[in-house]
């Protein structure tokens, strides 16, 4: 059995930039520890499977089933490997249709091509308010004493956002460092699949950020993953209401200024549960 497996830098347009994930060309469904055995073998932050659903081939079909697995297990979303997933079906395997719909485990996922760039449609997940209390040692592990303006919490995608206080400078969100035995230490409940550290932009200056933004998730094998699309989809629910805006600019550190990333935010096409990254 051979499959086809390709490497796909997501959310840029530099070569050995922006977020990596392996996608794989599957013919006939795998057993569930092969998918996995692979996820490892392959050992990025996500390696996806597309399978073709009622074509002949990755070229004609339209629909396709979608599941990303990390090196260690499944996740139910994963933004940047999709984006990925359809690069590959539009600009090598030469897909003809102008929207490809993924059947995913979190229901049909629409990317489609617009000029140069590709759309993403994915829901939202907006965050309730968190106690801080409850979660207070995670907290400290998490952001040590830096101050801290709210915490929520996004029950469907399991992810805690911490966002930092107004007056902290953005070179105290890009040096923290995290551990992840300490992260795992202090949330071994299971609620908390990834935490989401975030602060306030800078909107009028060039280019002007409405938001800045980490994410760690050790407890699926991954400590840090840059331009985390799911992590996003809570992001642009909490910062769409914040700021009153519909089209934001967000700015993904991957812990050293020299790999951050961005992605952009529309919702104002879309409905309220909606929003498109590009």
């Amino acid at each position: 059995m051979e499959i086809p497996i390709f490497t796909v830098d997501a959310f840029t347009n530099l070569p050995f930039k922006g977020n990596p994930a392996a996608i794989c060309l599957i013919e006939n469904e795998l057993r569930d520890d092969l998918y996995q055995s692979i996820a490892a073998e392959m050992n990025l932050s996500e390696t996806a499977f597309i399978t073709r659903r009622n074509s002949m081939d990755f070229s004609s079909g339209s629909r396709f089933g979608l599941r990303w697995f990390t090196p260690t297990n499944e996740i139910p979303l994963c933004g940047h490997a999709t984006l990925a997933s359809a690069a590959v079906l539009f600009y090598l395997k030469k897909n003809v249709n102008p929207v490809l719909v993924f059947e995913t485990m979190s229901g049909d996922l629409y990317v489609c091509q617009h000029e140069e760039s590709l759309i993403m449609d994915f829901p939202l997940n907006k965050p309730n308010p968190q106690d801080q209390y409850e979660i207070k040692d995670l907290l400290k592990a998490v952001v040590g004493d830096v101050p801290i303006q709210e915490v929520c919490y996004s029950p469907t995608t399991r992810k805690l956002m911490i966002r930092l206080a107004d007056t902290c400078d953005r070179s105290e969100l890009t040096s923290l460092k995290p551990e992840a035995e300490a992260l795992l230490k202090n949330e071994s409940t299971g609620k908390i699949k990834g935490v989401i550290v975030t602060m306030k932009g800078a909107p009028t200056a060039q280019p002007g950020y409405d938001f800045y933004s980490r994410y760690f998730a050790p407890w699926v094998g991954i400590l840090e993953d840059p331009v985390c699309g799911s992590a996003h989809t809570v992001l642009a629910a909490y910062w769409s209401e914040k700021l009153n805006k519909k089209k934001m600019l967000g700015l993904d550190y991957a812990g050293l200024l020299s790999q951050m990333r961005f992605h952009y935010v529309d919702m104002q096409h879309w409905p309220q549960q909606q929003c498109s990254f590009t």
